[in-house]
This record gives structure tokens, sequence and C-alpha cells, in this order.
């Protein structure tokens, strides 16, 4: 059946691929967010485990919504690996911006007990949270010179199960080419806890909020269909090898072309003799 397997050596081309940005910027070291979830463990044990655990900072971030399980579990593991931890609670900082934009409860504006106007309300708050958690980030990256590392996966790019600006932004993006049944793999392999590996993944954004509820469709069907789609295959033919009906294959082929805007910079008309997310390409002679 198709599906994404694990090549033996990710861990190595992560790694050396991480030392080589964070030399080459200067960097001091790494910056990155931990909830207690799969994606960001990973993250950190891939950098603790290259660059050594003085070099790694871990920010937890929590607010209303946030289980207190699963900050304790993030605070647990990055001790255990000797990261320095800071603690800074979103929640003031998110009801400001929240008040300001007119996207508290009492500003918004519709019928306060319709599930529509729920979702909309709580998408947007969902928004604000992970935007603020990015302003945190860069905000500690250049204090400490630091690079920010992403946490988003190969199947939350592709589909648009991202922020844009908030989790969806970084300096480096670890996992961006594995997909979510990949990341659980190489969970294993490094040696996180089976409790992690086996979260429901969630971004906590907001009560009884599940990755696979929203996206309709769970990770390990996804990931075989965005194989096949990642290949060329025909949808005829992923129905068949990745053994999924042609109503899933549409629906995630209507979720990587309507999210296409959230996986580029912000489009430039063309005017010069090379244009910066055209044709024109990034060297560290530029720098």
């Amino acid at each position: 059946m198709l599906k994404p397997g694990l090549k033996s050596d990710t861990q190595t081309v992560i790694s050396i691929f991480m030392k080589h940005h964070v030399e080459l910027a200067k960097a001091n070291g790494v910056v990155v967010g931990m909830s207690g979830g799969l994606d960001s463990s990973v993250i950190a044990k891939l950098a603790v485990d290259a660059l050594g655990p003085e070099k790694v900072l871990a920010v937890l971030m929590p607010e209303t919504s946030t289980p207190e399980e699963c900050m304790a579990d993030a605070k647990a593991m990055a001790q255990e690996w000797g990261i320095e931890v800071l603690d800074i609670n979103i929640k003031s900082m998110v009801d400001a911006i929240s008040e300001t934009l007119g996207c508290d409860n009492q500003g918004s504006k519709g019928n306060p007990d319709s599930p529509s106007f729920a979702n909309k309300f709580a998408q947007s708050l969902g928004n604000i949270k992970s935007r603020s958690r990015m302003v945190i980030l860069y905000h500690l990256a250049r204090e400490k010179n630091l690079l920010v590392l992403g946490t988003s996966n190969k199947s939350e790019f592709l589909t648009g199960y991202f922020t844009k600006w908030g989790d969806g932004a970084s300096d480096i993006c670890l996992i961006g080419d594995l997909y979510k049944t990949q990341v659980r793999k190489l969970a294993g392999r490094i040696g996180l806890p089976e409790k992690i590996i086996q979260r429901v993944p969630s971004g906590d954004l907001w009560d009884g909020q599940t990755d696979e509820a929203e996206l309709e469709i769970d990770y390990a069907t996804l990931d075989r269909i965005l194989l096949g789609i990642e290949l060329g295959m025909a949808d005829s033919d992923i129905v068949k090898n990745a053994e999924v009906s042609a109503s899933q294959v549409a629906h995630v082929r209507k979720l990587v072309a309507r999210s296409v805007h959230k996986r580029r910079l912000g489009l430039i008309p063309k005017m010069g003799a090379r244009t910066i997310g055209q044709d024109w390409r990034e060297s560290s002679l530029h720098q």
C-alpha cells in the first residue's frame, strides 16, 4: 500500500542541515516553542542532539485553553534534556489584541449562540494566539541571537493547516518535508516518550480542538493521499494504491489547492532583472 516511509539517515541529514545554517547565520543557537505535542517535542530533541542543550532555548507559552498536562510534559522533557526553559503566559497579550481588534466575544458581530459564530470566533482567536507566540519567539531570537525553529510538518503545510505568519513562520523548519506519520516514526527512533507519540494531535487553540476533526480526515489517510499527489499520480491510481475513496482524494486536493497562498511569500509583480519569489536565488555570497 502507498504510504510514506522514513529514510534511515533522516536524523543525520536534519542534524547536518541545522548545524550548517546555525553556523552560516553566526547564531548562538536556536529557540523553539514547546507545547508538549509531537512536532515541537521532536524538534526540541533533534536540536539538543545536534547542537547540545546549551544552544537550545525552549519556550512554553500557555494560555486559557492550554492543557496543564501538556505544559508539564513539555517542561519535564526540556529539563530531562538539559534545555533552558522560559514559561511565558500569553493570556494578557491575547486578550489585549482580541479586544483591540474587536475579536472578543462581546465585540464580535453576530449571534453568539450560533455554531457558525462560535467557529469563526474560535478560529480568529486561534490565529491571534498563534501569531502572539511567534512574536515572542522572534523577540527572544533577536535578543539572544538565536534562530527560530518551526514546528509545522509537510502534512500541515500542504493542506494549509497552519496560521500564516504564526506557527507557519520560522527561520528553519526541520520537519517541513516530513509528513505527520513520518514525524511520528522519527519520534520513536529518537526516543521520545510513548505518551507524546500517541497524544491526539491538537494545537490546543480552543477547548476540544483536534487536527483531524478540523481537517475532516485522519493523518494516516491524509498522508497516503498527499504522497500520491506528490508523486504525480492520477486520482484513480491514488484511490487504488492508497486504499482510499475518490471523495477523500477530492477533499485533500481541495485543501492543497485553496492553501497555495499560505505557502508563498507575498506576490511581487516582476519589474527587475531578478525578482524575489520568482528567479532570485539566495546564496551565502549575498550575505
